[in-house]
């Protein structure tokens, strides 16, 4: 009886063993080579949260990388990652963001990515709602922090040192890296001057290095598994149209997919507010984007950026503005977010398309904060215009 038991947990152990002792070299060997293609668009966290399919997409100069959130799953005929499957302009579009990617996340990706991004074009898409007073909760931050890219942190000493310690402090603020005591014990020596602190990391580091390499290797077994290839709508209808004849088809389908509300939503995301749309009204009265612990943290991506000699195209999205005036939601709280988004972004040297005017534009957005059909246009000219500049 014994032996029955003892004789799987043996073999589970054996093969976790065998799994983890196998070189790196070994098992990218056998990745098989559309696999960053395939990533392109399939928005898995995995890949977020990991570094070999980033890593291989940088040294690319085919794919231009899209950062954003969740509006990047919105895969309409006029997504960047359709539109320019129609169009080729001598590039493919790679998605990288979901819900709930914040700024921080995106910066700890791009701490992973530093010795890639110099002389890199990239979009990075930004989200006014992620500007509340009180920036990220834990619901958007959990499943979104990768330890493997939080452990690199820690051994990454090309960081410029004291944007490095910004970062470390506020990471150090969610439960997630609190609740690591080797991951707290290695970032606690980067900020603290205690003896104590530094002896604790000294003997710390053996172990987290350890655990490290098993989650590089966790990384490169996911990316051999492979994703789920996400329902897109590739039309050959926005081929070789002008902006303006895009612009046209965009409204009709707005129309068409915008019918029972006046927000200008599309009808599948109001039939599951429509029950809550009294209860709402003036709600968020008072309400700013303007003032967030959340620009402390964009100012990081902005600094690492800029410590990498990147080359990226700013995104400012608007939001919905019917939506928001049947809220409460101030016009001045918005405002105050695009001007300070735009100055913050601009004193980097950095270009930015700023859509904010387009609050009341009808299907510019999709739902109450998605970019929509129109809008995708827009930042589609955006990010054509930006690639084809020197």
């Amino acid at each position: 009886m014994k032996k029955a038991l003892f004789s799987p947990m043996i073999f589970a152990f054996l093969t976790l063993f065998i799994l983890i002792i196998i070189p790196n070299s070994w098992v990218e060997r056998i990745i098989p080579e559309q696999r960053v293609s395939e990533a392109a668009t399939e928005l898995n966290p995995f890949m977020f949260q990991g570094k070999y399919v980033q890593t291989k997409m940088l040294q690319d100069d085919r794919y231009l990388p899209i950062y954003g959130s969740s509006e990047l799953a919105r895969l309409d005929r006029f997504h960047p990652a359709n539109y320019f499957v129609e169009n080729d302009d001598g590039f493919t579009p790679f998605l990288i963001g979901r819900g709930g990617s914040i700024s921080l996340i995106h910066f700890l990706n791009f701490a992973e990515h530093i010795d890639q991004l110099k002389g890199k074009k990239l979009v990075f898409i930004l989200s006014p709602q992620w500007f509340k007073p009180h920036g990220a909760d834990l619901s958007h931050f959990v499943p979104n922090f990768s330890i493997l890219q939080g452990y690199d942190l820690a051994f990454n000493n090309k960081i410029d040192p004291e944007v490095k310690k910004m970062a470390i402090k506020r990471l150090l603020q969610f439960k997630p890296v609190k609740d690591d005591f080797m991951l707290t014990a290695l970032y606690k020596a980067e900020i603290s001057n205690n003896p104590s602190d530094k002896r604790k990391a000294a003997l710390t580091r053996p172990f987290a290095y350890i655990y490290r390499s098993i989650l590089e290797k966790k990384d490169l077994y996911y990316t051999l598994l492979g994703g789920i290839p996400r329902k897109r709508d590739i039309s050959p209808k926005v081929q070789d149209k002008s902006w303006e004849e895009l612009k046209h088809q965009a409204n009709l389908i707005g129309k068409q997919d915008s019918t029972n509300n006046r927000f200008f939503i599309i009808d599948s995301k109001y039939n599951h507010i429509k029950h809550l749309v009294p209860s709402l009204k003036d709600t968020k009265i008072g309400a700013s984007y303007g003032k967030s612990v959340e620009y402390l943290d964009f100012q990081l991506v902005l600094d690492l950026l800029k410590q990498s000699e990147a080359k990226p195209l700013f995104i400012s999205v608007p939001v919905n503005g019917t939506w928001y005036d049947y809220t409460g939601f101030p016009k001045q709280g918005r405002t105050a977010y695009y001007k300070r988004i735009k100055q913050q972004i601009e004193a980097h040297g950095f270009p930015i398309a700023d859509f904010s005017d387009h609050e009341y534009d009808p299907y510019f957005m999709k739902d109450t904060i998605h970019i929509g059909w129109k809008g995708w246009v827009y930042v589609d000219k955006a990010i054509k215009d930006f690639y084809d500049a020197n």
